[in-house]
């Protein structure tokens, strides 16, 4: 795209010189042409993955047509005979988890209810006993303690890397020794029954595989730093819709062969270890080094609700930490390809909102005229400023057109692969804060990466990492000054803080050295 950008724009320059009056205008209203070649871009790859995504859907109900009434967990039904069933791999599905907050134990339900019909273990990894995760997943395991595995380890604090890394390398070592796959998935998304069975299916038709992804549809809750999240993202959902390979990889939905980590291969538990901060960057830079397979099925998409009180500092606060990503790195080629994507993404962002900054300077000058002694028509014939804010808007209106049908065609994917599940509606989107979110999140995202550049340090949960040389070298934990929610899903972070200033002196002993029994784990 970037290639194909300014070749066009090179042309135009060109066109422009030859035509047009040498003009300082001309240099502004190339900006405006070149944002336009953007938004074509970005209208017909949404228009291509909206027909993939189509033809999904358009399979899954003829497969039920056809009388295949479980269309929504597999195509063939005969793939559901015991026979096909007890030669399914065992699978390890492995959730690090950080705090307790409005979405969390409607997700992990739909995650432990999964129809795969193979052995199945399910571990949710804290950090500590007191995280007020423990307490929910323990009452959610004693609830389905007949009919699935599932089980708590506790971690412990990490020092090496970030605490979510840690935590999934814990479970790696718990897991059981002849699990085949590993599943890594976050607390903040709802699996689909069929999920965990299509994405074994992927891996055992094609084993050059080496991680299987997917990628969170994002359900706004209102607020404009929601919507912001979901403008963030969409853009980014193209590389995952490929409906195969893809060089994208997002840590929320990540399945590997457990074998790897037994072996170490690539240095994938090396280098996730050794001053990892992002799961997802680490191993997504170890397959491109080592040229190895990324994989995308066209049903891996999650609905992703996010909080009904999501503010715009929260939202601020996780723009800092999804650009804070881009500082760390495990090679050189991994640093050069992070300074390219900060380079192109901080161009491309101020790229696309300064035109509507000149376009409103066109229109105010139009609105003007009269009032300096020219006719509307004058004005309009002397700039074709007002014609390419024409075409802006248009255009405008093209991708949003774009946008909503593709996330209605993602929502109703979504349905058909959770029948009984809550019901996704598309009615519920504001598109006008959709396009304000477009401008709010582009604008602010250079300033973002480049307070991320010089500060270095992030606080991701309660928990302040520092790097140095792309790597985590300094953590810092700090209940008493830290926050004690999360931004995106405001989850509380920590149970009752256990020293007070109103706590006595005898109290405070007796806790730190006779401490209460931990809780048994489940």
């Amino acid at each position: 795209m970037i290639c194909l950008t300014l070749a066009v724009g090179w042309g135009f320059a060109a066109y422009v010189r030859c035509y047009f009056p040498n003009n300082s205008k001309i240099i502004l209203d190339t900006w405006l042409v070149c944002n336009l070649l953007l938004y074509d871009i970005w209208k017909h790859m949404l228009r291509f993955l909206s027909l993939y995504r189509n033809r999904v859907i358009q399979r899954m109900k003829l497969n039920t047509a056809n009388g295949n009434s479980f269309a929504f967990i597999c195509e063939d039904i005969n793939d559901l005979e015991h026979s096909a069933q007890r030669n399914l791999p065992r699978v390890s599905v492995i959730m690090p988890l950080k705090g307790f907050g409005e979405h969390n134990l409607q997700n992990w339900r739909t995650q432990i209810t999964s129809l795969y019909g193979g052995p199945l273990e399910f571990l949710f990894v804290v950090e500590s006993a007191e995280d007020p995760a423990y307490h929910a997943v323990s009452s959610l395991i004693l609830e389905f303690q007949d009919s699935v595995d599932a089980k708590i380890v506790i971690a412990g604090l990490s020092t090496t890397c970030s605490q979510k890394i840690h935590n999934q390398l814990v479970g790696v070592e718990r897991m059981h020794k002849d699990s085949k796959y590993v599943l890594f998935l976050d607390d903040d998304i709802r699996l689909h029954p069929g999920s965990i069975g299509a994405l074994t299916a992927e891996m055992e038709k094609n084993p050059e595989i080496f991680i299987q992804t997917g990628y969170p549809l994002d359900l706004p809750s209102g607020s404009l730093g929601s919507y912001c999240i979901y403008e963030y993202h969409m853009p980014c959902s193209m590389g995952f819709a490929t409906g195969g390979k893809t060089f994208f990889l997002w840590g929320g939905c990540m399945m590997m062969h457990a074998q790897d980590f037994r072996k170490d291969l690539y240095g994938v538990v090396s280098g996730l270890q050794d001053g990892g901060y992002s799961d997802d960057m680490t191993l997504a830079a170890i397959a491109g080094q080592h040229n190895r397979l990324i994989w995308s099925p066209p049903v891996a998409v999650f609905p992703h609700p996010l909080a009904s009180d999501l503010s715009f500092p929260r939202y601020w606060n996780y723009l800092r930490k999804q650009t804070f990503v881009l500082e760390s790195y495990i090679s050189k080629v991994n640093w050069l390809m992070n300074r390219a994507l900060f380079a192109t993404h901080c161009y491309l962002s101020w790229g696309f909102v300064w035109p509507y900054a000149m376009a409103l300077i066109h229109l105010a000058a139009f609105v003007r005229a009269p009032f300096s002694g020219s006719t509307y028509s004058e004005a309009f014939s002397s700039s074709c400023g007002l014609s390419l804010a024409s075409c802006l808007l248009i255009s405008t209106v093209i991708e949003l057109l774009s946008m909503w049908n593709l996330t209605k065609l993602e929502i109703q994917l979504c349905n058909l692969l959770s029948p009984e599940g809550p019901t996704v509606s598309l009615g519920s989107y504001n598109w006008g804060l959709v396009f304000l979110a477009m401008l709010v999140d582009n604008f602010l995202y250079p300033i973002s990466a480049i307070r991320s550049r010089f500060s270095q340090s992030i606080n991701w949960s309660g928990v302040r990492y520092h790097l140095e040389k792309g790597k985590i070298s300094k953590i810092e934990r700090s209940m008493a000054n830290g926050p004690s929610y999360s931004d995106l899903a405001w989850k509380r972070l920590y149970g009752k803080r256990q020293i007070h200033r109103s706590t006595s002196f005898i109290s405070y002993l007796s806790r730190k050295y006779c401490p209460l029994a931990p809780t048994k784990e489940v």
